[in-house]
């Protein structure tokens, strides 16, 4: 039924820009590769995870270091990681133990409010050390390349925009059902038997879920791209955790300055952390970046971050979107945001595609 609706997703694959940019994404599609998440379960790690975090922080560099080397033995047939035994512990163990010692003094996201989630205290985000997970399935409106996408929708968020057009659950951490690692597994398994062609972690925001999220990776088995669909406004050590396991980034990059995100979205620094975040996930993944263009917003917001994209992530793709409507706190105050209080002009749109054209930016295969 998915090719009925979305024929796009079939004849996408037909664009050699796609397949270059992404090409591993499109070879464990294939079974050529296999996902990231299942060669760190067989990448060994040799220390001892009850050693105080600096130490084992300073493992995990190393760790990450070989296993870029590592993968690439892989993905050149160097290494059968089918005839290697699982380790006794594994570089996903490690992460896994990292992530639940953030919990304690939770700073997965940039706001780092230090809460202990294990003892219920709530920072931002306003959850304890249980994840929600609102929603589950096939989606078919995600870009070209991801559909079918497995999508998974976890509650809560780390960003506050006031034109959020999923406000039921992230401002809301009491949205949904429960999940452990365990049954966040069995959902994402699901998934891929019911077709889906990637895991696709969303919300409100992934980013509060990391140790849930790394958690069932240990659980999972199918080889099935492991895709983060986040805002990105996360701490660096969060970025460091995902970033040998995740094949595929789908990041928003809202804003092109710090000003209009503290007005917006109620987080400072916004640039300078999410910019930082593309990086990383650009240097160790395949990316497909979204930026929903608002109104009033091109010069100071649109423009700027096409042009760093066109200079820091040239073989991307980017998602110019269309789709701003005055939800949330835009449309019950509009006094208060009355530069976002319409829809975006064709006008507008017609702008920044001339201008990603203009940079040389991938864009139209999945408009």
């Amino acid at each position: 039924m998915w090719r009925v609706i979305r024929p796009d997703s079939i004849r996408v694959w037909n664009n050699p820009e796609v397949v270059r940019r992404l090409h591993r994404y499109r070879a464990i599609i294939d079974k050529e590769r296999l996902a990231k998440y299942l060669i760190a379960k067989k990448f060994a790690f040799d220390g001892n995870l009850s050693l105080p975090s600096s130490n084992l922080w300073d493992l995990h560099k190393e760790c990450s270091i070989e296993f870029v080397d590592f993968i690439t033995k892989v993905d050149t047939d160097d290494i059968d990681i089918s005839e290697l035994t699982s380790p006794s512990l594994s570089f996903l163990d490690l992460k896994i133990e990292l992530a639940n010692r953030i919990l304690t003094d939770c700073h997965f996201c940039e706001r780092k409010c230090g809460a202990d989630r294990t003892q219920d205290e709530k920072g931002w985000c306003k959850l304890g050390s249980e994840s929600r997970v609102s929603s589950a399935f096939l989606h078919t409106g995600e870009e070209a390349p991801l559909v079918p996408s497995g999508t998974i929708f976890f509650s809560s968020c780390c960003l506050g925009c006031v034109f959020c057009q999923n406000d039921d659950i992230s401002t809301n951490p009491n949205s949904g059902q429960v999940v452990s690692s365990e049954g966040v597994a069995a959902i994402a398994e699901g998934l891929h038997k019911d077709g889906a062609l990637n895991i696709n972690y969303v919300g409100g925001d992934p980013i509060p879920n990391t140790h849930t999220i790394l958690g069932s990776l240990s659980v999972q088995t199918s080889n099935v791209t492991q895709l983060w669909n986040s805002n990105l406004y996360c701490s660096e050590e969060t970025m460091h955790l995902l970033a040998d396991v995740f094949d595929v980034w789908l990041p928003d990059f809202k804003y092109g300055n710090n000003e209009c995100a503290e007005r917006l979205s109620e987080v400072p620094n916004y640039f300078d952390i999410v910019s930082r975040n593309h990086l990383i996930a650009y240097n160790s993944g395949e990316v497909i970046i979204r930026h929903l263009v608002m109104p009033n917003h091109l010069e100071c917001c649109t423009i700027p971050i096409l042009e760093w994209v066109a200079k820091n992530m040239p073989n991307c793709i980017v998602n110019i979107m269309g789709q701003y409507r005055t939800e949330h706190r835009a449309r019950s105050e509009q006094d208060k945001f009355p530069d976002i209080a319409r829809r975006v002009s064709a006008q507008e749109m017609q702008i920044a595609r001339a201008k990603a054209d203009e940079l040389g930016i991938c864009w139209r295969p999945v408009d």
